[in-house]
């Protein structure tokens, strides 16, 4: 599942209340997919464009959009979504939805501004993760490759979720709210094949022949 932003106009108080909600938890979004319902700010694209660069600024990235066509208002947007759903809708819903595949495999690279979200089970890359690309599993993440962009593993509480990578170059791994950032990697792991864990709190980052 993936946060749902859904910003409206008056521009400036709506992002006063993010800045908000940011200070009280710095980590809030840190290494979880991010999608923006722009369906009240599709008649003014300026203020998209405003709001593209404020999110930017405050280090929020999108992972996708819903309720504009990026062709409406001329802007280089994220994926567009269609046929999401609160959660009180998904509880109410008559009929049960049909299980999951427990894996998912990509046997082509993800490329640099690609974001793949899989909650329901594994994803498997057969091939490389560029920069800027982003992968997020319920469960465990494993790349064939290397693995320069972002890995957010065990989404909705796996805490026994773990990555793999033939090629450690990543900017992010994260597992379930736990995270590390580049600059947290133990800088003799880059460029080697890495794994990476949690042990109770702490997200371990170890490599492995």
């Amino acid at each position: 599942m993936a946060l749902v932003l859904v910003p409206e106009a008056p521009l400036d108080d709506w992002l006063g209340g993010l800045d908000a909600q940011i200070q009280r938890s710095p980590a809030y979004f840190a290494g979880k997919p991010v999608v923006a319902d722009l369906s009240a700010l599709a008649a003014v694209p300026e203020l998209v464009a405003g709001l593209l660069e404020a999110l930017a600024a405050r280090g929020i990235r999108l992972s996708g959009i819903e309720g504009i066509e990026p062709a409406v208002t001329g802007l280089d947007l994220p994926p567009l979504l269609s046929g999401g759903r609160t959660i009180a809708e998904g509880i109410a819903a008559a009929d049960p939805a049909p299980p999951e595949p427990a894996g998912l495999l990509l046997d082509q690279p993800v490329r640099s501004g690609q974001s793949v979200v899989f909650t329901g089970g594994d994803v498997t890359v057969v091939g490389s993760v560029g920069s800027g690309a982003e992968i997020v599993a319920g469960g465990s993440i494993h790349i064939y490759g290397t693995l320069r962009g972002r890995a957010v593993a065990g989404m909705g509480g796996n805490a026994a979720a773990r990555i793999f990578c033939r090629r450690l170059e990543a900017e992010l791994l994260a597992i379930d709210g736990l995270y590390r950032t580049a600059d947290d990697i133990e800088p003799a792991l880059r460029g080697k094949p890495a794994q990476a864990y949690l042990a109770g709190e702490q997200m371990v980052v170890a490599g492995f022949e």
